[in-house]
């Protein structure tokens, strides 16, 4: 059966087979037509979880491994609850068998958990009778990591135990009232001082000014994550190499302490070397030119010997951040060595677990701490753009973005291979950004293999990025419930949706969010159900709601007052272009320049002008756009409709305030557009530079419009 044309029927072992691993074999799109899989793709995905689909007989037999899995275990793999609240959790031994339960607390203390009396008849497990006893998990387990361990005749079993708050109440919300910031891809935000990208240190001024001067609760940012460290650098900060650590291509290199020890003649030549790419007025950001010469810079400060208090600050960070920091500067001194594409490395190296890559970084430690070092400059630039927030009475500060997933060929594709899935890719299906569907070529957790690793690189990683964050943005935040997965080899439209086990990673999201004291907002746009927006909000996480696509299901208009309240609410969003680039139809000017558009330009326009037209009818409507106006007029009435919801935020794109037209990202595409290397500019295109913004013009209007008094 394998490798079915669409339009087979799909055999209700099949159908049984894809249930039971949290595959969907028909869904409904966005237009709210019902679809149904091929055949050929529910079983390429099945593969890629580890079912052997290769024949009805292969079927069967993975479909009665499937029935009896939990059986085989005598504990869940991780046990994701929520506190105060009371939980079951199976635990199997032979029947008839006495068994012994208890929660090894993080803090260290014991807790014993009482059996029901829940009676589960006992089933045959390879000839043998295998029984389930039920234990009630107390409602008064703190939050926490814990232990769970189970004591029978067959020997000790563990489980990682998770105990989770029911909801979020970040402290920058604790008063009510509404927070508004700007939202900036920091790397186009550059200064007159920094070295062709916008940095650290931008955004510790962007962050001080806009909170001191304009009253500013946070400023949210593009992903900071990594990219590969070799060129070409990969532009997306959506494609990230890892997502735990920074990219430090973000490095201010004058405001690393070591600088500031060089001598003179090691001074001029880090000088000479940021000289040519300050104030630079080319039309696209160059990454590579601004990491080639940080890194001649980063190699010459790393001369000087780090003071003893220093080295115990690097030494306490290296430990803090583990294994998965030591990897992590392992992958990159090995692509220097081998290049970036880690399956093309001697068959040896290609694991992070293999005594030769062990042996590997002990004989090339120095270019492994290399590595290290640099996170830990990292580690310390973030923690100054969060304490400028602080400093000038931010309610939240700093909002990271956390991205979808990683490159399939990046450093957290080589560390974390055990537990990603092989030859598929996460994207999107047909969307109102893409009507093709999008191919994001990342490569998707394995759920069971995440529960097994008892959930912890996904906690980590949250835990890194929040360390020096007032909260996090969730792209895509539908892939904590499901994700759209694409069969290597197939088109962007030709996949379907793995299930994935939301209340573990929702739960686990919020763990860390509570104990970093940061607020959460998921991008909940394109074809995400009603009951998922539910469930988010339940748990004190934010929505997202741009004006474009503020509509009822029949297409109408939603008026502001009926948006939603736990949102993060803007005109704008960085896959379309800014406001006024929105209005001359930018969006449909790329996409038809592209081939992206699924039906004729001239539809495409008339129902882009129509659509657009509405909502300025709407403003006029509300006395808040006059009928004789410009450009700016109507960017600052599209604020006002925003700012006349209910949204507890309210963002404001920085490109909004200079007039900017041009998008940062056309989703779908690679090379095609110059996605993620447009610098800030005006209407005109002239370069805007951080020091040029509070002489914005827009500034005052589009505040006023969102309610706020500068």
């Amino acid at each position: 059966m394998a490798g079915a044309a669409s339009g087979d029927l799909v055999s209700p072992e099949l159908v049984e087979l894809a249930r039971a691993y949290g595959v969907a074999v028909d869904y409904w799109d966005q237009s709210g037509a019902h679809v149904d899989v091929a055949p050929g793709i529910v079983e390429e995905v099945l593969t890629a979880l580890g079912a052997d689909v290769s024949s009805e007989d292969a079927i069967r037999s993975s479909l009665a491994e499937a029935r009896i899995a939990r059986w085989r275990r005598t504990l869940p793999p991780t046990v994701v609850t929520i506190g105060g609240r009371y939980a079951q959790v199976p635990v199997h031994v032979a029947h008839g068998t006495d068994v012994r339960v208890w929660i090894e607390l993080e803090d260290g203390g014991i807790v014993e958990p009482t059996q029901s009396n829940r009676w589960v008849d006992p089933v045959d497990v390879d000839g043998r009778l295998v029984g389930e006893a039920t234990f009630v998990i107390p409602a008064d387990v703190p939050l926490g990591w814990h232990v769970l361990k189970a004591l029978s005749d067959g020997g000790l079993a563990e489980s990682t135990l998770v105990v989770t708050p029911e909801r979020l109440h970040p402290p920058a919300l604790a008063d009510g009232g509404r927070l508004w910031g700007f939202m900036a891809q920091i790397y186009s935000v550059r200064s007159r001082r920094s070295w062709g990208i916008g940095d650290l240190v931008d955004l510790a001024d962007l962050v001080a000014w806009s909170g001191q001067a304009l009253g500013a609760d946070f400023t949210l940012v593009n992903p900071l994550h990594s990219a590969n460290l070799y060129p070409p650098m990969i532009p997306s900060p959506y494609l990230p190499t890892t997502r735990r650590f920074a990219n430090p291509i973000y490095l201010r290199i004058e405001a690393i302490p070591e600088y500031a020890y060089l001598d003179a003649k090691d001074r001029k030549r880090v000088r000479r070397l940021g000289k040519p790419l300050r104030a630079s007025n080319q039309a696209l950001l160059d990454r590579d030119a601004a990491w080639a010469a940080k890194t001649a810079a980063l190699d010459i400060i790393r001369g000087v010997a780090l003071s003893p208090g220093r080295q115990a600050q690097y030494d306490a960070f290296v430990t803090r951040e583990g294994d998965g920091l030591v990897d992590f500067a392992t992958w990159c001194a090995l692509a220097d060595t081998y290049g970036g594409r880690w399956r093309d490395w001697p068959e040896a190296l290609r694991h992070p677990r293999s005594p030769e890559v062990i042996e590997w970084r002990v004989a090339h430690a120095d270019a492994v701490e290399r590595y290290l070092w640099m996170q830990w400059l990292l580690d310390e630039q973030l923690e100054s753009t969060q304490s400028a927030s602080v400093d000038v009475g931010m309610r939240a500060g700093v909002i990271h973005d956390l991205a979808v997933g990683v490159t399939a060929d990046g450093a957290d594709a080589w560390r974390l291979q055990d537990i990603l899935a092989q030859g598929v890719s996460v994207g999107a299906p047909p969307d109102m950004y893409n009507q093709l569907g999008q191919d994001w070529a990342q490569p998707p957790w394995k759920p069971d293999a995440l529960a097994e690793a008892g959930y912890r690189p996904y906690a980590e990683m949250l835990r890194t990025l929040l360390r020096h964050a007032g909260g996090v943005r969730i792209d895509h935040v539908l892939g904590l419930f499901r994700q759209w997965w694409i069969p290597r080899g197939r088109e962007a439209n030709q996949g379907t949706f793995v299930y994935l086990d939301h209340e573990a990673l929702v739960g686990i999201l919020a763990l860390e969010a509570h104990r970093a004291g940061a607020l959460v907002i998921g991008e909940d746009l394109g074809t995400v159900e009603p009951w998922v927006q539910d469930a988010l909000r339940e748990r004190g996480i934010l929505g997202t709601s741009i004006l474009w696509f503020e509509r009822w299901e029949g297409g109408a208009l939603r008026a502001p007052e009926h948006w939603r309240t736990d949102v993060l609410a803007s005109v704008a969003v960085h896959d379309l272009p800014p406001t006024a680039g929105y209005l001359r139809g930018e969006h449909v000017r790329i996409r038809d320049e592209l081939g992206l558009l699924a039906r004729s330009v001239d539809d495409e326009r008339a129902k882009d002008t129509a659509e657009t037209g509405e909502w300025l009818a709407l403003a006029r409507e509300r006395g808040w756009l006059a009928d004789d106006v410009d450009e700016a007029d109507m960017v600052v009435a599209l604020h006002r409709v925003v700012g006349a919801s209910p949204a507890r935020l309210v963002g404001i794109c920085l490109p909004d305030l200079v007039g900017d037209i041009r998008a940062q990202n056309q989703p779908g595409t690679d090379q095609e557009y110059p996605n993620w290397r447009v610098p800030l500019a005006d209407a005109r295109g002239r370069a805007v530079f951080l020091e040029d913004l509070p002489g914005a013009v827009l500034t005052a209007p589009l505040l006023r419009a969102i309610s706020v008094t500068p």
